[in-house]
């Protein structure tokens, strides 16, 4: 909770200051940006610190609503959309996660409190119910595929600082609450190898897929919400494969892959953030979203060709940047993790291991293409001369 917390602050406090001038962009609703904007970050604050089922649930609501209602801010049809997309899929994600809590309250002596839900051995059968709806019910407000349709929608339409703190904060919140419900709130039922094995596969799905979308995108923004798609990918792959050591009791590999996932939690929100503000410059000073009216940037705008260069090289994995010492830890806990017992464990790790390096040379290209195409070259339309 604490990692989380300090996540959440460093992103907020830069989106603040950020959004000083930023939300000029939107005359007449920028006190109504503002409100939502500091709503926004206390809930997934008190999501984070929340300790029983009834004020979670709140927190949680209430970090949705808030989110929609700065996603549809401007008022068009694109955010219309994109807004009534996240709320739809936001809400599913809400049902299930509340059948889950309330499975536990039941089986738990109808007590809301986590402290109650740790102390409690399910069944293997309950525990498992409760962790699948858990993991999905999670996973759609961190955009797993196929539970990621409203990223790419809502993301792009949000205020690029809010789009900052959603990619690199409000997704997080679904690797929190995955982590919390598996190894937390059922830690007493005990962790089950296949939970490990379904993360990384959807994991690996989202990580490959993610970047494959984004590859073929020129709006800057899409681009960069679905690498956040990509990058939940690689996370679960670190918590899967963590969730299946513990289950077979190699302490030294779930602690190893656990950290790996966690530490690249940290930096995608770091980068991430940077790249969508960067976004959030361009927008604001061309006036447009597509990459291919852009190029030659970097002469009019080089502090943040700067800054944007360095985000890339993160995301992509370039050594000796915070991406490619998240994904190094994760490859290295991969790599041992091939000496669990079992084949159907070791040839999971093995694969995730592959998926891995696949997707980071697919980063590596995507940015490539992104860089050169709106900083390099010549103008390629008057909205940058």
């Amino acid at each position: 909770s604490g990692l989380f917390v300090a996540l959440i602050s460093v992103l907020a406090f830069a989106g603040s200051i950020y959004g000083l001038n930023y939300f000029d962009e939107y005359p007449g609703k920028k006190g109504r940006a503002g409100f939502f904007f500091n709503t926004f970050v206390a809930s997934m604050m008190l999501v984070i610190t929340a300790d029983n089922v009834f004020w979670f649930l709140v927190a949680f609501e209430l970090m949705s609503l808030t989110s929609y209602f700065l996603v549809v801010i401007e008022e068009n049809e694109n955010s219309i959309h994109g807004g009534w997309l996240y709320f739809v899929i936001a809400h599913v994600g809400f049902v299930l996660i509340m059948a889950s809590f309330l499975t536990m309250t039941n089986f738990a002596g109808g007590s809301f409190a986590f402290a109650d839900f740790r102390a409690t051995q399910f069944s293997p059968a309950v525990a498992s119910v409760c962790f699948v709806l858990a993991f999905f019910g999670f996973g759609a407000k961190a955009g797993i595929i196929p539970l990621h349709g409203w990223l790419p929608k809502a993301h792009p339409e949000a205020p690029s600082n809010v789009s900052a703190l959603m990619s690199g904060g409000m997704i997080k919140i679904g690797i929190f609450g995955i982590l919390k419900v598996g190894l937390d709130l059922l830690s007493a039922s005990g962790v089950q190898v296949w939970w490990g094995l379904m993360v990384m596969v959807f994991g690996a799905i989202s990580s490959v897929l993610g970047v494959a979308f984004a590859l073929q995108e020129h709006d800057i923004k899409r681009l960069l919400a679905y690498h956040s798609v990509e990058n939940i990918g690689i996370i679960l792959l670190g918590v899967g494969a963590s969730m299946a050591a513990m289950a077979l009791n190699s302490v030294g590999i779930a602690a190893l892959a656990l950290m790996a996932a966690l530490y690249h939690t940290f930096n995608h929100a770091m980068f991430k953030g940077e790249l969508f503000l960067g976004a959030g410059a361009l927008l604001y000073s061309t006036g447009t979203r597509n990459m291919e009216k852009m190029g030659g940037l970097f002469r009019r705008m080089p502090a943040t060709a700067i800054c944007f260069l360095i985000g890339a090289l993160a995301i992509s994995a370039i050594p000796p940047f915070n991406g490619f010492a998240g994904e190094f830890v994760l490859a290295l806990s991969l790599l041992d993790g091939s000496s669990l017992p079992g084949v159907e464990q070791q040839l999971g790790l093995l694969m995730a291991l592959v998926v891995l390096g696949l997707v980071s040379g697919l980063a590596a290209a995507t940015y490539a293409k992104a860089y050169g195409i709106t900083f390099l070259g010549a103008p390629r339309s008057r909205c940058v001369e």
